[in-house]
């Protein structure tokens, strides 16, 4: 498995932004898709947003207009831009790469996100 780290998570007031970053220690996402997940309180883990290498994404209807996934595959480095933040974003947030036919591989510790109204 292969160490993913991330940051830019915190504390932030309802309409704010962040912007997560996920690092990866060695390069895998140039071949690899590249998710974030949220496990929010009291509900199940969800996928955010995931992307491909060429750069196809998708959303959570819950997330769509508001976030945006993207990555730099030359830092090793995923990203997810989050605006309009509301309470309801609140929760763990983990960047996960590389997928097989039982889900994503390599998972980050996760970061809190915490929005108050």
């Amino acid at each position: 498995q292969v160490q993913l780290t991330e940051s830019g998570g915190g504390s932030v007031q309802a309409g704010g932004s962040l912007k997560l970053s996920c690092v990866a220690a060695l390069d895998i996402l140039t071949g690899c898709r590249g998710a974030w997940y949220r496990q929010r309180p009291g509900k199940e883990r969800e996928l955010v947003a995931d992307n491909s290498p060429l750069g196809d994404t998708t959303y959570a209807d819950s997330v769509k207009g508001r976030f945006t996934i993207s990555r730099d595959n030359a830092k090793r480095t995923l990203y997810l831009q989050m605006n309009s933040l509301s309470t309801e974003d609140t929760g763990v947030y983990l960047c996960a790469a590389c997928r097989d036919s039982r889900g994503y591989i390599n998972w980050g510790q996760g970061i809190q996100v915490t929005v108050s109204s």
